[in-house]
């Protein structure tokens, strides 16, 4: 029992870091923000197809949660784009630092949908992150598009991550994804056509190491860690799970640093700010967890 909890604590330990690894895949692959989101999301759409035939899941949802699902994938590939035009148009750690004030956003958005009122905690902590980002900002002035991108693309993310929190209560999760996927790859490709000229060979061709970066980002940064991350949720907490996933800057800027030292290597007021938005986003799910750890252990009481 204890090696099967280790090797599940190892596992979610390896999905974070892939995780992290998503951003250094965005930097190798050399097409803009827009081919590269469009094919993640046919590769990735493409392999969750497989594994919902593989797995059996029944994929018939009704007419108004297929439009929903639709509009969400929008937002995911915008999300995406965002992201890895802020990693192109600064650098790695820029962009997975804006990306963590994504719990920021999320601590303001989540009211409006779920209509409960903000908690104290989460001012207090989203202060933190806004005088974070005022560091790096000021500290990194000449990153300005990539740090407005990045923020842009943490907002987009809090927002399906909401949506998607009302989705999974219904529907299961690899029916969700696989449709955000199809959604995306739809709308992107109307978004081609219409304001980039269409598809022509140059879309097409792209170098061996495109391809195989490209299929790591589909399959195992995108299919395999979404798969793995259900399956880790079933043997551990939510708590340790949300915990570790806040890591997931820390080991993107780690790897940036050792694999490209040269333009990852940051001034002294980057990594104060950077300190600052993930202290607060450790510290927010830590005080998420433990309420809801009281509110349980108090049902349980009231149930007794």
């Amino acid at each position: 029992m204890q090696n099967a909890k280790l090797k599940n604590y190892l596992h979610l330990h390896l999905l974070v870091f892939i995780a992290g690894f998503t951003a250094i895949l965005g930097r190798l692959i050399t097409i803009g923000s827009i081919p590269l989101v469009w094919y993640r999301m046919l590769i990735a759409g493409l392999l969750m197809y497989l594994y919902i035939r593989w797995a059996k899941i029944n994929l018939k949802v009704d007419k108004r949660t297929m439009f929903k699902f639709l509009a969400a994938g929008i937002i995911v590939a915008l999300h995406w784009i965002t992201f890895f035009e802020s990693i192109k148009q600064s650098n790695i750690s820029i962009a997975l630092a804006m990306f963590s004030t994504g719990a920021f956003f999320a601590s303001f958005i989540e009211p409006l949908f779920y209509k409960r009122r903000i908690i104290w905690y989460e001012i207090v902590l989203g202060v933190i992150v806004v005088i974070g980002v005022f560091l790096i900002t000021h500290g990194e002035l000449k990153y300005i598009n990539g740090i407005i991108l990045g923020v842009v693309s943490a907002l987009l993310s809090s927002v399906f991550a909401v949506i998607n929190g009302g989705f999974i209560k219904q529907h299961a999760a690899a029916v969700i994804s696989f449709y955000e996927f199809v959604s995306g790859v739809v709308f992107l490709s109307l978004f081609i056509v219409v304001f980039k000229g269409g598809f022509d060979a140059k879309f097409f061709t792209l170098s061996a190491a495109d391809w195989i970066f490209l299929f790591l980002l589909a399959s195992i940064c995108t299919a395999y860690a979404f798969i793995g991350s259900v399956k880790v949720m079933k043997f551990i907490s939510p708590y340790t799970v949300v915990l570790s996933y806040n890591l997931e800057p820390v080991y993107g800027i780690a790897l940036a640093l050792l694999l490209f030292p040269d333009t990852e290597l940051m001034g002294p007021q980057f990594y104060y700010g950077a300190s600052l938005v993930l202290i607060s986003v450790v510290l927010d799910g830590i005080l998420k967890n433990v309420k809801s750890y009281r509110a349980k252990k108090r049902n349980t009481y009231k149930m007794d």
